[in-house]
C-alpha cells in the first residue's frame, strides 16, 4: 500500500516553554544552566520525532533552539590583555549558541571565568533564535529507522528544523563576518551548528568519538608512526599509566590503564578513512594522535574539524623530501616558515598571509630533539636543520617538467617539501590553534637519493620510533606551560572573539 503524502501546509509551532534569561557571576553555575537547557530542548525534538513515528500529530511542526550565552560591557576600561584571549576589545553585547556543553564543560568555565574576572560583569543565559537540527538532537551512535520517514508521509524538514548550510561557515574564524547593525557580537570563532557539523563528521573519519580526542594532537601522514605510538600506549597502559588514565582506539576500544587489552567498545567493520588514536588524562590534558594519510585535502578536513574542540597544539610529524645536498636520510627538518603551493586553503587564507613559526612551540620542538637524541647545541646540527618547508598537493611533481618548480623552492630557501605540514599550520593560524612542524627526511629526489624496498625497511625501523618519542616529549613540554604563554596572541586578529 502506497504511503499518502500530506500537502497541507503546517500552520503550528510547537516548542517548548520559553526559557527565561538568566544571570550568573558564577562560571560553573551559567555552565549548568546550558547544560540543563541543552537537555530539555534536545529530549523535545527526539521524543517528538519518537512519537510521530508512533503515529502522532503531522500536522504541527516541532522545534526547539540553541541555548546561548551572553555579555555585555559598557566600559572602555582596560582589562589586562597579556593574555590573548578572555576579554572583549570594546564595549557591546557579545553572545554565541552554544552545542553539546558537557563535553566542552571545562572548556566553557574558563573561558567564562575569565570574562567574569576581566570584566567584573554577569554571564546571561537564554534560549538563542538558531533552531537545533533534529540530526544534531540525537546522540552520537543513535540508529534511526530510515523506514520511519516514509511512515510519516512528509519530509522531514516539513516537520523539523535540518541542518542550515548557509548558518554553518567559518566567517568568524576567517574575521570576514560582519556584525548587522543592533545585532550582538560575536563571543566564540564558530556558532553551535558549525560545531554540531564537525562533532558528527569527526566519528565518520576517525571512528572515535570526539569526547576522547584530547588537547594535544600530533598529525602524521605513515602508519608506522601509528603502529609505534599503539606499542608505546599499550605498554604504558600494562605498567599503569604513568599518569594517563586510558588508550582509545578506533571503534571507542578503551583499555584502562593496568590492563593489557581492551574493557571495551568493539573494532569497526570497516577501517576509518583517518583513523584517531588518543591516550587519555584528566581534563582531556593528554595526546591524540591521527594518520591522515596523504595529501593537502585531508590535512584541511580533519584540521577543519578538530578545531572546534579548541586543542591547545598541534603538531605535524612525517617523512619529507630533503632538498639540499646536505642533508641525510633520517635528518630531522624544523619547519620556520612555509611555502604554500597546497591550495586547499587559497579561498580560506589568501598566500599572502605569513604563517609565523610560534617561539613556544619550536623550542619545545628542539629540546625535545635534543633530549630524545643525545645532541645538544652546535652538535644539534649534524642531525636536524631549521628552515622552509614547502607543501604542494601533486604526490608526483618530480614527473612534471621540473624547471619551474625546482626555482621556485630554491627562491624560497625551502629546505624540505611534503604534502601536508603547510597546510596543518596555516589552519593552526586560520583557527588560532598552536602549531609545529618537526619532519623527517626519507629520501631526496633531487638529488637520486629514492627509498628502496631493503632501505626504507630499515629506515623506518631506526627512525620511526625515536621521531615519535621526541614528538611525545614535546607534547609534554607543551602540556607543562601555562595556556597564556602557549595561546599566542600572534595567532589574534584586530577583532577578536573573547573565546579561545
Amino acid at each position: 500500500m502506497k504511503t499518502r503524502i500530506h500537502a497541507e501546509p503546517i500552520q503550528k509551532i510547537t516548542s517548548p516553554e520559553p526559557y527565561e534569561r538568566r544571570s550568573f557571576m558564577d562560571a560553573g553555575q551559567a555552565v549548568e544552566a546550558l547544560i540543563a537547557l541543552y537537555r530539555r530542548n534536545t529530549a523535545f525534538l527526539t521524543s517528538s520525532f519518537a512519537a510521530l513515528a508512533g503515529g502522532g500529530d503531522l500536522s504541527t511542526r516541532y522545534r526547539a533552539y540553541y541555548p546561548e550565552v551572553g555579555i555585555t560591557t559598557a566600559s572602555y576600561s582596560q582589562v589586562d590583555t597579556r593574555q590573548a584571549y578572555g576579554h572583549m576589545p570594546s564595549p557591546g553585547h557579545f553572545t554565541t549558541t552554544i552545542t553539546r556543553p558537557e563535553l566542552f564543560h571545562t572548556y566553557l568555565v574558563e573561558q567564562l571565568q575569565l570574562l567574569i574576572r576581566n570584566h567584573g560583569m554577569p554571564i546571561e543565559v537564554s534560549e538563542s533564535d538558531t533552531p537545533i537540527p533534529l540530526h544534531f538532537a540525537f546522540a552520537e551512535g543513535t540508529h534511526v529507522d530510515g523506514s520511519i520517514t516514509e511512515k510519516l508521509g512528509r519530509p522531514i524538514r516539513d516537520l523539523f528544523d535540518v541542518p542550515d548550510l548557509d548558518g554553518t561557515d567559518d566567517l568568524i574564524a576567517n574575521g570576514t563576518y560582519e556584525v548587522e547593525p543592533g545585532k550582538p557580537r560575536p563571543l566564540a570563532p564558530f556558532t553551535a551548528q558549525r560545531i554540531d557539523y564537525s562533532l558528527h563528521r569527526l566519528p565518520h573519519y576517525t571512528a572515535t568519538s570526539p569526547e576522547h580526542f584530547q588537547n594535544f594532537v600530533l598529525f602524521t601522514n605513515y602508519q608506522f608512526y601509528i603502529d609505534e605510538f599503539c606499542v608505546y600506549a599499550r605498554d604504558l597502559m600494562a605498567e599503569g599509566g604513568a599518569g594517563f588514565t586510558s588508550f582509545v582506539e578506533p571503534g571507542n576500544l578503551i583499555t584502562p590503564a593496568g590492563r593489557s587489552g581492551p574493557a571495551s567498545g568493539s573494532t569497526p567493520p570497516r577501517a576509518p578513512q583517518m583513523p584517531a588514536y588518543h591516550l587519555v588524562k584528566p581534563g582531556h590534558t593528554g595526546i591524540t594522535m591521527v594518520n591522515i594519510g596523504v595529501g593537502p585535502s585531508n590535512a584541511k578536513t580533519i584540521t577543519d574539524h578538530v578545531a572546534v574542540l579548541r586543542p591547545h597544539a598541534w603538531l605535524m610529524l612525517g617523512h619529507c623530501a630533503g632538498l639540499r645536498n646536505t642533508q641525510a636520510l633520517g635528518d630531522y627538518v624544523l619547519a620556520h616558515a612555509y611555502v604554500r603551493e597546497d591550495h586547499v586553503l587559497d579561498a580560506d587564507l589568501p598566500v599572502w598571509v605569513p604563517i609565523p613559526a610560534l617561539a613556544e612551540v619550536q623550542v619545545a620542538l628542539q629540546e625535545a630533539v635534543a633530549e630524545v637524541t643525545g645532541f645538544d647545541g652546535y652538535d644539534l646540527k649534524r642531525i636536524m636543520r631549521t628552515g622552509t618547508v614547502a607543501t604542494i598537493d601533486n604526490r608526483n611533481w618530480e614527473l612534471r617538467e621540473q624547471r619551474g618548480p625546482v626555482q621556485r623552492l630554491s627562491q624560497s630557501r625551502a629546505i624540505a617539501l611534503d604534502m601536508e605540514s603547510a597546510t596543518i599550520a596555516a589552519n593552526g593560524f586560520r583557527f588560532r590553534v598552536p602549531y609545529g612542524t618537526l619532519l623527517c627526511v626519507s629520501d631526496k629526489p633531487l638529488h637520486g637519493e629514492l627509498k628502496l624496498p631493503g632501505m626504507a625497511s630499515d629506515f623506518y625501523k631506526r627512525q620511526v620510533s625515536q621521531h615519535l618519542r621526541i614528538g611525545i616529549r614535546a607534547m609534554e613540554k607543551l602540556a607543562e606551560m601555562p595556556l597564556d604563554r602557549l595561546h599566542s596572541r600572534k595567532l589574534r586578529s584586530f577583532l577578536e572573539t573573547a573565546f579561545q
